[in-house]
């Protein structure tokens, strides 16, 4: 009958421990003069016998705590028995391995690859160490290295099995990771060709690119039209995010995707409900006109012919936007009006533009005052 498999280790067990069990205690303790003479027996029996025979013991324990699992404890079992430099070739292979396999238990993976290919300088007809290398070398992704390590096995073992079919797993991993890797290779290209797309409509549109203000992704940036699919190039259509800011009401609307040919009219028809007796404006995607404002406007001031649109530079100009404007008009009127010698334009703050939406009249003109005074106090010259 078979001995017990060792008990798991107890809560709070730490390998240090390991040093107060003579059968792995690395120095004698100091003579404190109590005179254990356990102590001295276990020690005198673990080191009696020849080297070889004190490795074959070490070897037994090992087994034994693997067979329950406990790869650390019979990991330094097995390195007791290795030094306990038996001559034995075939001891010595024995133990290098067994530390081998409880290594690759414990993802130790680089320690596999060190015992493995001491145990072929003993034996380099070992299929156990061949395998128990590509093993170690399949967790590391070193698929080709892998499959060379098996191939070395078989040229002298054809008909091993398990050498075989690890051989054959290794080759399908080895494909679906080439695989992988050459779609992440397009997927970054492709990335690389819409930067450099993106980019260049920027700079076609004189715009201001500010880095993100928390270093973070912004929730919504200039994206290629979804309804142009393929290849993407400079005649690929790019929409953009533009918040419409109403100071009056410290509140904001954001259309996620203004198209650069698309005017400010045809999206506030879609939002804002027209001026009694104003001819009617063309939507934007045909859709209908709201009949009642935001519930944000009770008097009802925020109509679509009652609207001013203005837009800041990046050197803080103001500029009123024509609302039959599109969005590429209002960028080169923001690029043309700089002084000579300075680059203006848009900024393109977070992913997202910004135009400030106003009721005509009094308060259009108290705001627009209120902002060229922040300005000069600023130190801006009109």
């Amino acid at each position: 009958m078979s001995a017990p498999y060792p008990e798991p280790r107890p809560p709070g067990f730490s390998f240090t421990d390991l040093d107060s069990i003579p059968l792995f205690m690395r120095h004698l303790p100091e003579d404190d003069g109590s005179n254990n003479i356990a102590l001295e027996a276990l020690q005198s029996l673990v080191y009696e016998g020849t080297p070889d025979e004190q490795a074959r013991n070490f070897k037994d324990q090992g087994n034994e705590y693997f067979r329950g699992r406990r790869y650390r404890e019979a990991s330094a079992f097995y390195t007791q028995g290795i030094n306990a430099n038996p001559p034995d070739p075939i001891i010595q292979e024995a133990l290098l391995l067994n530390r081998a396999a409880c290594n690759l238990e414990l993802k130790n993976f680089g320690m596999v690859l060190r015992d493995t290919s001491a145990a072929l300088m003993i034996n380099p007809r070992s299929p156990k160490a061949y395998f128990r290398a590509s093993a170690a070398l399949v967790s590391l992704e070193r698929f080709t290295e892998a499959l060379d390590v098996c191939d070395r096995c078989l040229a002298f073992d054809p008909q091993n099995t398990s050498v075989r079919q690890q051989r054959e797993k290794i080759a399908g991993l080895r494909e679906a990771n080439e695989r992988k890797e050459m779609e992440k290779a397009e997927r970054l290209r492709k990335e690389r060709e819409e930067r450099r797309v993106m980019n260049a409509v920027f700079q076609s549109l004189n715009l201001v690119v500010l880095a993100p203000s928390n270093n973070a992704q912004p929730q919504y940036q200039p994206h290629f039209d979804p309804a142009f699919s393929g290849l993407r190039t400079s005649a690929t259509p790019i929409l953009f995010p533009v918040f419409l800011l109403y100071p009056q009401h410290n509140t904001s609307d954001l259309i996620t995707s203004f198209d650069p040919s698309a005017t400010f009219s045809s999206h506030l028809a879609t939002m804002f409900p027209p001026t009694p007796g104003a001819p009617p404006m063309q939507t934007a995607y045909g859709v209908r006109p709201p009949e009642k404002g935001p519930d944000w406007d009770p008097n009802g001031e925020y109509t679509t012919s009652n609207l001013s649109v203005y837009a800041t530079t990046h050197r803080r100009r103001l500029l009123k936007i024509g609302k039959r404007m599109t969005l590429r008009d209002a960028c080169d009127a923001a690029a043309a009006g700089a002084s000579p010698g300075e680059k203006d334009g848009l900024e393109l703050r977070d992913g997202s533009l910004s135009f400030i939406v106003l009721p005509k009249g009094e308060r259009e003109r108290v705001w627009a005052d209120d902002f060229k005074r922040r300005r000069a106090a600023e130190g801006y010259q009109s």
